[in-house]
């Protein structure tokens, strides 16, 4: 495991660039436009590439390779989060000049879980070797649900959610969107907002998608610092890929299936190589041959979706 200064470091320069995005770029409510979320999308991404490469100049390829692995694998299973973030905020009729803020707290809240569920499932393949078959099975099971699961966008009802409904109950809520506020005080009383309501939904689905994308994530490497920090720099530019990618995600029909095969494969992966590590055999699936079937699956399902758009255009199914 790496020392505690890559820790420090990796956690100030996350600090410092939330509190800049926060009260320096976008410290006012404001509609993210199309060409200034693709700006700051690179911006990220050219983040991410950087850290890569001083993670090889310190840590060596192997764990320059794993890094930009998990970073792909999560930034590819994190679209499916585009899709639930369009629908949130139409659910909740959110005005997209207030839906920066909103997401800018819910990736306060993913840091933080992102960190129990990784250092948890470390923990748990250091101790059980033999759960990587249970991790593998279960993406592999979530590959193939994703490939035939057919969702209307209709039945999609945050308010039927578990954790939502727990919270109405024990806590007041008002349907106050003239700001952006969490909580307000009305009549000496306290209420939550449906800005905390929607926020909260989004924590619970993100915390959903971690089941299933740090498993694949720890296919590639155990080492809690590279699954962390790959994981944490695909999610900073998840809410600039949303602002750049929102109007036309419901082109990439194809790209369910995409998401679906990397699950699967990554799941067919783990079982693999665990089996050749427990009888001794050669057979590796290595993490470079796992980088060019991501691009693969994601390359063919975009092309393939550009090339049949108007044939899919009227289709309303969801992920």
């Amino acid at each position: 495991m790496e020392g505690p200064i890559f820790w420090i470091g990796f956690f100030v320069f996350v600090l410092i660039m939330l509190a800049l995005d926060l009260f320096v770029f976008h410290k006012e409510n404001e509609v993210i436009k199309v060409k200034s979320a693709l700006l700051w999308s690179t911006f990220w991404i050219g983040l991410a590439l950087v850290f890569n490469i001083v993670v090889y100049l310190t840590l060596g390829q192997t764990k320059a390779i794993e890094f930009f692995t998990g970073y792909l694998i999560e930034e590819s299973l994190s679209i499916d989060n585009l899709f639930v973030f369009i629908m949130i905020f139409g659910f909740f009729k959110i005005e997209p000049k207030f839906q920066h803020s909103v997401l800018f707290w819910g990736i306060i809240g993913a840091i933080f879980f992102r960190a129990i569920f990784i250092f948890a499932g470390v923990a748990l393949i250091e101790r059980f070797a033999w759960i990587m078959y249970i991790f593998g099975a279960f993406l592999l099971y979530t590959g193939l649900k994703m490939l035939i699961d057919k969702k209307e966008a209709s039945e999609f009802n945050p308010n039927e959610n578990v954790i939502i409904k727990t919270f109405r109950k024990f806590f007041p809520v008002i349907d106050d969107m003239s700001r952006p506020a969490f909580f307000v005080k009305k009549d000496g009383k306290t209420f939550a907002t449906t800005f905390f309501v929607a926020l909260l939904f989004i924590e619970a689905s993100d915390i959903i998608f971690a089941v299933d994308s740090i498993p694949a994530v720890l296919s590639v490497s155990t080492d809690v610092f590279i699954v962390y920090t790959s994981n944490i720099f695909a999610i900073l530019g998840l809410r600039s890929l949303y602002f750049a990618l929102s109007g036309i995600m419901p082109l990439f029909h194809y790209l369910k299936y995409a998401l679906a095969g990397i699950l699967s494969f990554i799941g067919i992966k783990m079982c693999v190589n665990e089996f050749a590590s427990d009888f001794g055999y050669d057979f590796h699936i290595s993490n470079m041959a796992s980088l060019g079937v991501i691009i693969t699956f994601l390359a063919v399902s975009i092309i393939v979706s550009i090339m049949f758009k108007k044939e899919t255009e009227g289709n309303k199914e969801i992920d």
